[in-house]
């Protein structure tokens, strides 16, 4: 098994103690790469360093995430520009809108939606959306610019059947985390994600967030690793009736086609 995790937050200080180990249990679990995703520009360049230092196994994204719009400028905009120059940069973002715990206003958000957007088209890069009780606002901002975008993907989708059906009426990708296999806040996904082509599937933990609550035995942290992405290909599988094997090969399969990582590996 040779799974990407397209949403590991390695930079969070949460594995300040123990990181490459974390990275090491990944690897020996069968997860062989996972996308560093920031909240600002300081994150992307801390998720380039440390994907300099596993080359092999380690790429980032380049954006600013919505709880940061509040503080986006005309300076971390140039800051991303020269970010997407660099070979461990795959794609652009996490950018979006979240309404739901509204850490930066309406406005900052979409502004700083609206100038990722762009810069993923000028780029043509991919473009790593979240969104979060939004879906109408997001795609008044990525609906009109979807021809010049090349792919897309809404990671760690928790939403309903109409966000997920809108999503793909726009050919976009979806990301899917442990959130599935949480019967708390989760289960209302086993109905539909069958809904999601195989081939627009991606899997991710969103470490060190949303610990697959379904792992036995239960670790003894809340916290998650890239190493329990293989549980939620489990679950994916079971609610979907695909073989988990033949979904790990898939969504592996979308995730390197996504982000290029045979261009860049060679």
């Amino acid at each position: 098994m040779h799974l990407v995790d397209i949403a590991a937050n390695l930079t969070s200080s949460q594995f300040d103690a123990d990181r490459d180990a974390v990275i090491a249990r990944a690897l020996d679990a069968g997860v062989g790469t996972m996308v560093v995703l920031g909240l600002n520009v300081a994150d992307v360049r801390a998720a380039v360093e440390l994907a300099r230092r596993h080359p092999e196994h380690l790429v980032a994204t380049a954006g600013v995430h919505p709880h940061s719009a509040g503080e986006f400028g005309e300076a971390d905009l140039a800051a991303l520009r020269e970010l997407c120059d660099l070979p461990e940069i795959v794609a652009v973002g996490e950018c979006g809108l979240d309404f739901n715990r509204m850490w930066s206003d309406e406005a900052s958000q979409r502004a700083c939606l609206e100038a990722h957007v762009e810069l993923a088209v000028e780029r043509r890069m991919p473009l790593y959306l979240h969104e979060r009780e939004a879906r109408a606002a997001l795609l008044e901002v990525v609906a009109p610019r979807r021809d010049a975008l090349v792919d897309v993907v809404v990671h760690c989708f928790t939403g309903s059947r109409d966000d997920l059906v809108a999503y793909l009426d726009l050919d976009l990708h979806i990301g899917v985390t442990g959130w599935i296999c949480d019967e708390r806040r989760g289960a209302h996904l086993h109905d539909f994600i069958d809904l999601v082509p195989p081939e627009r599937l991606m899997v991710e933990t969103d470490a060190p967030y949303l610990l697959p609550r379904s792992l036995r035995p239960k670790p003894r942290s809340r916290r998650n690793e890239p190493a329990f992405l293989p549980e939620v290909v489990r679950v994916v599988g079971e609610v979907t009736g695909r073989d988990p094997s033949e979904l790990a090969a898939t969504s592996t399969a979308v995730a390197r086609r996504f982000f290029r990582l045979d261009e860049r590996t060679g």
